[in-house]
């Protein structure tokens, strides 16, 4: 893919420390830990390597470092093609559902605050959920194995946390002895894993609550109360919370292109940039609510960084996590168990050499003949600068 004509890199210098004393309200060293990692990304201030083909021999220039920032949208490719091809030694031959859990808009500023908390609480209990109604015999009555992927923003760069879990539409009877599909055109009922997963998040504040792990600043500091906070509780009761379910899909290679779709994302991607003009950052988005069209939005410069800087995840975050018989206690005894009971071999198996060939860094091609590129020296970021030529400006002859 082309490199696109604007980043969000290009945006952070622009905005300088200028920005930095504007929103000095606000913005801690985290943020601008993150925003230096972006700016510096693959320039010569993080060093660089040289690289050679290993067919014709071609040496381009000096490639400069990546940040490895997880918030950086130019960081994410490589990690999510690695994750994606040890995947791929777990996907069963089986359909695959997406699931999406959304907290509610009035959790939106709670969570803001108690990230930790309330991002591990929406991926522990939207997993408790789909594992208990899946046990129950009445829906599937099986043990079910799924991955889930935390995302917290809309299209618009809004805060809007919510879980992605791509689940096999199936799972091991009870007793381990049969794989139980699930319906051709049906996984789980909604309204049940709406209730579910209302009930379990709710008790599992009230215990964060009750154990004194929330806190509560600025506005939110009258819901310190306890008579407060459960009112507020009481008012989660009277809407249904967002369950979506998409009917079973495809096959593994399928599931594959969806795990491209959702792992290792950032809040937006350089591709989605198209201008910066008078302080004015314009990017495209998709409006879900209108068919999906692609339209335009334009923010100011530092509204851009803010809502970007929202989706910030707080040190030592797993956003990626297994449950089920994937978990990692359980995946090494009952994921070979799934792939004999559908009859087919674990890919891990009768492909030894595809892990192999994705070990050397970076994972890019040689542009004269297509063969695979090697690093074969590293060079600091003081040994870039003393490679680059002197300036002669103002040197007498």
């Amino acid at each position: 893919m082309n490199r696109p004509p604007l980043e969000v890199a290009d945006l952070v210098r622009a905005a300088g420390q200028a920005f930095f004393q504007r929103s000095r309200k606000w913005i801690t060293w985290q943020h601008l830990k993150v925003l230096r990692a972006i700016a510096r990304c693959r320039t010569a201030a993080l060093g660089g390597h040289l690289d050679e083909c290993t067919d014709c021999g071609y040496r381009p220039a000096i490639s400069y470092n990546s940040c490895r920032d997880r918030h950086c949208p130019k960081c994410q490719a490589n990690a999510r093609h690695r994750w994606i091809a040890a995947r791929r030694q777990e996907l069963l031959p089986t359909p695959y559902v997406h699931v999406v859990f959304t907290l509610p808009h009035e959790l939106a500023p709670l969570a803001l605050q108690n990230k930790k908390i309330l991002y591990h609480l929406l991926l522990q209990t939207s997993a408790e959920t789909l594992l208990e109604v899946a046990r129950n015999p009445k829906h599937l009555g099986a043990e079910i194995g799924f991955f889930s992927v935390l995302h917290t923003w809309n299209q618009k760069l809004e805060h809007h946390p919510h879980a992605h879990c791509v689940v096999p539409a199936g799972g091991l009877s009870l007793d381990h002895s049969l794989w139980l599909p699930s319906h051709p055109r049906f996984f789980l009922p909604i309204p049940v894993l709406r209730r579910v997963f209302r009930r379990k998040f709710v008790i599992a504040l009230k215990r964060n609550f009750r154990q004194g792990k929330l806190g509560f600043h600025g506005a939110l500091k009258p819901l310190a109360h306890p008579k407060a906070f459960s009112a507020c509780l009481r008012t989660l009761f009277r809407h249904n919370w967002h369950v979506y379910s998409k009917r079973p899909f495809g096959d593994a290679e399928q599931a594959v292109r969806y795990l491209g779709h959702y792992t290792h994302r950032v809040a937006i991607s350089n591709h989605r940039l198209l201008s910066f003009v008078d302080q004015k950052v314009t990017f495209r988005w998709r409006d879900s609510a209108h068919n999906h069209q692609h339209k335009l939005m334009s923010l100011s410069l530092d509204e851009f960084l803010r809502r970007f800087l929202l989706h910030r995840l707080p040190k030592g975050f797993v956003r990626i996590r297994h449950f089920g018989f994937l978990a990692n206690r359980r995946r090494a005894t009952l994921l070979p168990l799934c792939f004999q009971l559908l009859g087919a071999a674990q890919p891990s198996q009768t492909k030894p050499q595809a892990s192999s060939a994705l070990e050397p860094s970076p994972l890019w091609f040689c542009p004269k003949c297509s063969g695979r590129m090697v690093v074969i020296e590293r060079l600091t970021a003081a040994q870039i600068q003393l490679r680059s030529p002197p300036s002669l400006a103002g040197v007498a002859a």
